[in-house]
């Protein structure tokens, strides 16, 4: 099965409706960050055939969570994830990729050019120490930090009725109870992989 038909099985079983050029968009992605990753260490998964579900579709579960938002900010997002998926899937977002490590915003600004994604930003810099000249309507993180110290450090990002979003392996009971109180999870969303 070509990578490309693995994608849009995985986008069916999850009932995605991806605009024309995604499937092939994403596999492109997925090539890329397979050869990058190669050299520059991007992401412990190497094989493509792989990076469709623990990357690409695991990026693609969040979609439901963001609709209505016109921006959204991609906190740590290593190779690109979740926010490159995102921006294939939602070509109408502004999404802004954000990490501290220059030799995965140069991977990023390629992947940028390289996919014709136009309405992405890539920023090299902290989180806690950034400041844009805008805020998010949707702020992400996938394994970024613990929730306490997502929202420390990205809070001033996110737009008044602005919402946080942090993907996380296993359900987070003591990151949860450690959460400010000025804060609360509004929704936990339990993903399964379908047969």
């Amino acid at each position: 099965m070509t990578l490309e038909a693995r994608i849009q099985e995985g986008a069916a079983r999850m009932a995605l409706a991806l605009p024309e050029g995604a499937i092939a968009k994403s596999a492109a992605y997925l090539r890329l960050l397979e050869k990058w990753n190669r050299v520059h260490n991007l992401t412990a998964v190497r094989e493509t055939e792989r990076m469709v579900v623990l990357h690409l579709l695991d990026s693609f579960s969040v979609l439901p969570h963001i609709e209505g938002a016109r921006s959204i900010l991609d906190v740590g997002t290593g190779g690109g994830l979740p926010g490159i998926p995102i921006a294939i899937a939602k070509p109408e977002l502004r999404v802004t990729l954000l990490d501290s490590s220059s030799k995965k915003t140069t991977f990023l600004e390629q992947a940028r050019a390289e996919l014709a994604l136009t309405h992405v930003e890539v920023v090299c810099a902290r989180v806690e120490k950034w400041r844009p000249d805008h805020l998010f309507d949707v702020v992400v993180s996938r394994a970024f930090a613990d929730l306490g110290e997502f929202v420390a450090q990205a809070e001033h990002l996110v737009a008044p009725a602005g919402r946080m979003l942090a993907m996380k392996g296993v359900y987070p009971f003591e990151e949860i109870a450690r959460l400010p109180a000025t804060h609360r999870v509004a929704q936990v969303a339990e993903l399964h992989e379908q047969p």
